[in-house]
């Protein structure tokens, strides 16, 4: 009789234990443990310490590359645009072909 006992009370343990487990996962879903302030406050902190580096990031960016975005000159009237010289636009041009006018658009391709 004590090996019967033995034997019945493994399956008697683990469906036990299934139970508790059921009962403890539903009360966690009925109640839920209020949300911890020292999470909220790390939370916090890290986003100020991220802002503040990416403001480092953005004027040290700034700083370096802030002549690039300068304003451009102004055109002269009835020139070319700043930085070309008339010269060598026309020259370029009539070197790569002398004998042929422009060439025609390719054609697109049919799918």
């Amino acid at each position: 009789m004590g090996d019967v006992l033995l034997a019945l009370s493994i399956p008697v343990l683990v469906f036990g234990g299934g139970i508790y487990a059921a009962c403890d996962c539903w009360w966690r879903r009925r109640h839920p443990a209020p949300p911890s302030p020292y999470t909220h406050r790390a939370a916090r902190l890290a986003e100020q310490e991220m802002l503040l580096l990416a403001e480092q990031i953005v004027d040290d960016a700034h700083a370096a590359l802030g002549p690039l975005y300068g304003a451009p000159a102004a055109p002269r009237p009835g020139g070319p645009p700043a930085g070309l010289k008339p010269e060598a636009s026309r020259s370029s041009r009539s070197d790569a072909t002398p004998d042929r006018g422009p060439s025609r658009p390719a054609a697109a391709r049919k799918r």
